[in-house]
């Protein structure tokens, strides 16, 4: 009789455990789904910030040049004007 009970005991235990196992793989299943859904809104966000920036950056970019490119034209007719002084107080001089 002690010899049955040990089988019969033997045997709920292994199948309690495989209960267990095949629970635990669920578990797995659904945490590997939820981090692959986190992970996927991340990327999005990322991206779309990503985006926001670069747009951003390009518009500061366009502004600067705009900005820069003025400068240089007024820097430019600064020097043409003070050359064209010199040369004349040159010509002035050379009389």
């Amino acid at each position: 009789m002690k010899s049955h009970c040990a089988k019969l005991l033997a045997a709920l235990l292994l199948s309690s455990t495989t209960l267990m196992f095949s629970q635990v793989g669920t578990d797995v299943e659904k945490g590997a789904k939820t981090a692959g859904h986190d992970t996927k809104v991340a990327a999005q966000k990322t991206a779309k910030g990503t985006e926001k920036a670069a747009d951003k950056t390009g518009d500061a970019t366009e502004k600067a040049a705009k900005t820069t490119g003025h400068g240089i034209k007024k820097g430019a007719k600064a020097v043409g004007h003070g050359v064209k002084k010199g040369a004349e107080k040159t010509a002035d001089v050379a009389k």
